[in-house]
């Protein structure tokens, strides 16, 4: 049987035509294959440093969440019953700082959700294991020789107004959860002299266990200048009983950082202070038997240690370089 020139050109022709559609159907299942891989590789992860954090430390949390087509928009977390606020610090990077509670004796959890641009949800968590803080001891803690006032039992009026500024202390703890970062540098301790008394040791007066320290003392001579650890907005200037006149500066992203035992304050609440601005001076206002300042740090409602804020690289979480850093009130340790 003979095949004319034309049918043979067109058997050819569709020969070649399903042979390059077999070629473009692998390649696509080769494409595939390979995108379904790097979406598997690509899974969101949670890092948390240190990974053996003592009770009460501020950690810094690394969310891993890749650069595929399928952008990340944001990230949301919580860690301890307080929320986590994670900025972008490269490609497909984003980190964010957790409180690790004084209280809990067993592990915490750390969850983020990433969410992409197709508005899918992709949730991730990690479990960081806590020991206990150690039981405080008579031996092992601080003796101090005190009046008998100290160790008298309060009153239920005074034990109300403790109860009052402590949760006034908390929500201003929970405020700061409303603004973003406000500082850039990194932090400062308040004083350069001596610490006297690390966060989370125990008291004892007149040889009696008497409370848990959570803050850090540093020594001071009634009137020494305390300076604002890094840029905030002062949220609070009052007298409380156990902690006396007191400052609280609010940093944004949940961080707090608190002066106690003042003499003088120099700045006004509402005011926008800078880094390592003089704010207060040392003294030995409320329930304390001598001047120091007593730092303290809060996440959201949990206390943390505030030395863990000086450990903080620089750059390494921070907010937007802003104009007009120094206090916005003219004043002793201010300037406009």
């Amino acid at each position: 049987m003979r095949i004319s020139r034309g049918r043979a050109i067109h058997g050819w022709n569709c020969f070649l035509k399903a042979r390059t559609l077999a070629a473009v159907l692998v390649s696509l299942a080769a494409t595939a294959a390979s995108i379904q891989a790097q979406v598997q590789s690509e899974a969101p992860k949670l890092e948390i440093e240190p990974s053996d954090p003592a009770p009460g430390a501020l950690v810094r949390l690394t969310l891993t969440a890749g650069a595929l087509a399928d952008s990340v928009t944001g990230v949301t977390g919580s860690m301890a019953g307080e929320p986590l606020h994670f900025v972008m610090a490269g490609e497909g990077i984003w980190r964010a700082l957790g409180p690790v509670p004084v209280d809990r004796e067993d592990s915490v959890w750390a969850r983020a959700v990433v969410r992409r641009a197709s508005g899918s949800l992709e949730a991730v968590r990690t479990a960081l294991p806590i020991p206990p803080l150690p039981a405080p001891s008579i031996t092992g803690s601080p003796q101090l020789a005190v009046p008998e006032r100290f160790t008298r039992p309060l009153s239920a009026a005074t034990l109300a107004r403790i109860d009052r500024e402590n949760a006034l202390a908390r929500s201003i703890g929970r405020r700061a959860h409303d603004s973003p970062p406000r500082w850039t540098g990194a932090f400062l301790k308040p004083r350069t002299s001596r610490v006297t008394s690390q966060f989370g040791t125990g008291r004892a007066f007149n040889g009696a266990l008497a409370s848990r320290h959570l803050g850090v003392d540093f020594a001071g001579a009634v009137g020494a200048p305390i300076k604002a650890a890094n840029r905030g907005v002062v949220a609070l200037v009052d007298t409380f009983f156990l902690a006396g006149r007191v400052i609280y500066i609010d940093h944004g992203a949940g961080l707090v950082t608190g002066y106690f035992h003042l003499s003088e304050a120099l700045v006004s609440r509402g005011d926008t202070v800078a880094r390592g601005q003089t704010i207060g001076r040392v003294g030995s206002t409320g329930r304390v038997t001598g001047p120091h300042l007593h730092w303290t740090a809060r996440y959201g409602t949990r206390t943390v240690d505030p030395l863990d804020l000086i450990d903080l690289e620089t750059g390494w979480y921070a907010g937007k370089a802003q104009s007009g850093s120094q206090s916005t009130r003219a004043g002793p340790g201010g300037s406009k």
